[in-house]
């Protein structure tokens, strides 16, 4: 685990190579640019498919910076292209949404921003996920890189996608033609913030990295009644327990031990007054996997179970549960090994060695997947940047305060290390991906 980092960026500066000083030392010449516009979308998020002042000023960002931008790409989605001569076609992405979350960090610069969803009920929003780092991040390279055509060739996209939070904002975007009405990539590349990690460090996880996120709803069917004579009933709130039980031996009896899944009831809703027996129950549960294989054991599990349990209590054919799986389904992230392998090494050439670290993977879902899967699998990576003040980060690894996780009210970056380190990072991938030999380049 990382413990300290370098608080001196010149420091830092004397013991890296001379181009990846040179990087350093430009984003940190930028950095009160960034810590504006990083300021201006932390105050002002929006919320999923809703993102229309955030995506004009992004779009307003990267035009300023010499990209070609087309908008309302998936919704509210935006595409910036810079080409620079032959070779190969890179992705960087951001997302943009916000969380209906009311901000409690106190920062002078807190949200307190309210808007509607896309079914028009208006919350308190807030980057509770960090998306404002994201966007700031990918304006920064975006930046950078148009300083540095002669550093490499090919074509740039950089991506402000909608709707990450609900699990949509990429497959709109790919459903609206992004990879027919521009290049499909050969490599695409994202990051984000950690509420885990000290700011100014980076990890990554080669192969799976996130899960498969499937949103299931059962509705279990009963004959109601009166709550003093129960015998006259079927009730549904006995079947849903039943259910509840029996549904975690799934992982652990069907199941290797060795894969890696999850099964979540998260709700269990019925009835209405004490002594009344309810005629319906609702389950919703949250299924995580990797592979495509686990996931279909899972659901299929799942509606196995449900049907037992009514089944068992006698319930007619008419009385089977209702099982139902939200489509789309946010599917797991695969880190290709190669291209993560070879972005780490980049990595650890720019930060150095103490800063950057293999993770294991998690169960939390992201649907950048997306972009690697649709409509051909293309190459890519998600990365991991540190965004915890490293004092806090350091005192509660001692057994300090708990940190806030991310979608926590009081989750606030470290705004200086996290995206100078998120446009390094970002700058650095895409210039080894997108490098002119070293004959090729200015000045040689």
């Amino acid at each position: 685990m990382i413990r300290t980092l370098l608080s001196a960026s010149a420091a830092l500066a004397l013991c890296l190579p001379a181009a990846a000083a040179d990087l350093n030392e430009a984003v940190e010449a930028d950095y009160e640019y960034l810590e504006a516009l990083y300021e201006h979308f932390h105050q002002n998020p929006e919320l999923s498919f809703q993102e229309t002042e955030t995506a004009k000023r992004l779009a307003k960002e990267l035009r300023k910076a010499g990209y070609d931008v087309t908008s309302g790409v998936g919704g509210t989605g935006i595409v910036a292209v810079m080409e620079n001569g032959e070779g190969p076609t890179v992705m960087l992405r951001a997302d943009m949404d916000g969380l209906p979350v009311e901000e409690q960090t106190g920062l002078p610069y807190a949200s307190e921003a309210r808007g509607p969803n896309r079914d028009g009920e208006m919350f308190p929003t807030m980057h509770a996920c960090g998306h404002d780092v994201h966007m700031t991040s990918l304006v920064g390279a975006a930046r950078q890189l148009a300083e540095r055509t002669d550093d490499w060739s090919g074509t740039l996209i950089l991506i402000g996608q909608p709707a990450e939070e609900l699990g949509l904002g990429a497959l709109a975007m790919i459903e609206d033609g992004l990879y027919e009405r521009f290049l499909t990539p050969d490599y695409v590349v994202g990051l984000h913030d950690s509420a885990s990690l000290p700011a100014g460090s980076i990890s990554y996880t080669p192969g799976w990295a996130l899960a498969n996120v499937d949103s299931v709803d059962i509705r279990v069917k009963g004959i109601g009644g009166h709550g003093a004579y129960p015998h006259t009933t079927k009730d549904p709130i006995v079947i849903a327990s039943q259910i509840v039980n029996n549904l975690q031996t799934l992982v652990s009896r069907e199941l290797s031990p060795l894969d890696r899944a999850v099964v979540t009831v998260g709700a269990f809703n019925a009835g209405s007054k004490h002594n009344i027996i309810s005629d319906e129950a609702h389950l919703q549960l949250t299924v995580r996997s990797f592979d495509d294989a686990t996931r279909e054991k899972l659901l299929s599990g799942i509606a196995r179970i449900a049907r037992a349990q009514a089944v068992s209590a006698g319930l007619p054919e008419e009385l089977m549960p209702v099982v139902e799986v939200e489509e789309p389904y946010t599917p797991s992230t695969f880190n290709d090994p190669d291209l993560t392998q070879r972005i780490a090494g980049v990595f650890r050439e720019q930060f150095g060695e103490d800063r950057v670290q293999e993770a294991p993977p998690v169960m939390g879902g992201e649907d950048f997947s997306q972009f690697g899967r649709t409509p051909e699998d293309v190459p890519a990576v998600i990365f991991w940047v540190g965004a915890v003040e490293p004092e806090r980060f350091a005192a509660a690894q001692d057994g300090g305060d708990a940190l806030p996780s991310l979608h926590s009210p009081f989750f606030a970056p470290d705004p200086r290390p996290t995206l100078t380190t998120g446009v390094e990072a970002m700058t650095a991938a895409a210039l080894d991906l997108l490098g002119k030999p070293a004959s090729q380049r200015a000045g040689d």
